[in-house]
């Protein structure tokens, strides 16, 4: 969509991320009301942030984080879930996340979010999933409806991976990128925090999970198809 497309058109959206340079970078991108029609009318940083500002605000869509401090997107949209059901003026949700985790994914689909973006896309194409969430529709970066298609395609419950319940979400994150061939001052770079951090986590997941070094780590996550 582009910007002539979105003049005449205006949606009212709350930020929640809990990095505080990334929702920056996002209001500089999108939140230019007169050239994208995006108004920003709150931010939050966290979990009970989150639900006091959307709750204050009512905006007609919410950008949430899948990883947040006080239980993450999931505990967001089951404290909003009476907004989302309002019969006028509901509140949508779209999730924009750096993971792509088809566990994550499914999560915050399962708890009412509209769709889920990852953080690798463009300014216009956020403004015009925001714009299509705010009309109903679902939105999904490519890949990504697959995981959802599939779960809700099956009647069976996942399986409980005890290993991975041990772990924080942002050790999964980490764990993630790891297995993946990130250096750590890579993932200190796309998860925003320190490489000393990157490193407590990646001991924090070895310890966990009794393994020795991140080759065995790699194994590990791939054998789970986490990759």
């Amino acid at each position: 969509m582009t910007e002539e497309n979105n003049r005449g058109r205006h949606v009212r959206v709350v930020l929640v991320d809990d990095h505080r340079m990334f929702r920056t970078g996002v209001q500089a991108e999108i939140g230019e009301t007169e050239r994208t029609g995006v108004e920003v009318v709150g931010e939050a940083a966290d979990v009970d942030q989150a639900v006091t500002v959307i709750t204050a605000t009512r905006p007609e869509v919410v950008l949430l984080d899948v990883h947040l401090p006080g239980g993450g997107g999931v505990e967001v949209l089951r404290r909003c879930a009476p907004l989302m059901a309002a019969a006028e003026n509901p509140v949508r949700f779209l999730a924009l996340s750096v993971s792509d985790a088809a566990e994550d994914v499914i999560g915050v689909i399962r708890g009412g979010a509209r769709g889920y973006v990852t953080k690798t896309i463009t300014g216009a194409d956020l403004v015009d999933s925001v714009f299509r969430v705010q009309e109903g529709d679902a939105v999904f970066s490519p890949r990504l409806a697959g995981f959802v298609l599939d779960a809700f395609a099956s009647t069976d419950a996942p399986p409980v991976d005890e290993d991975m319940d041990r772990l924080t979400q942002r050790e999964r994150e980490v764990l993630r990128l790891i297995a993946r061939g990130y250096a750590y001052k890579e993932i200190a770079k796309q998860l925003f925090i320190s490489v000393k951090t990157v490193e407590s986590h990646v001991s924090a997941v070895l310890r966990k999970l009794q393994l020795s070094n991140r080759h065995e780590l790699t194994r590990w996550a791939t054998a789970r198809r986490l990759v």
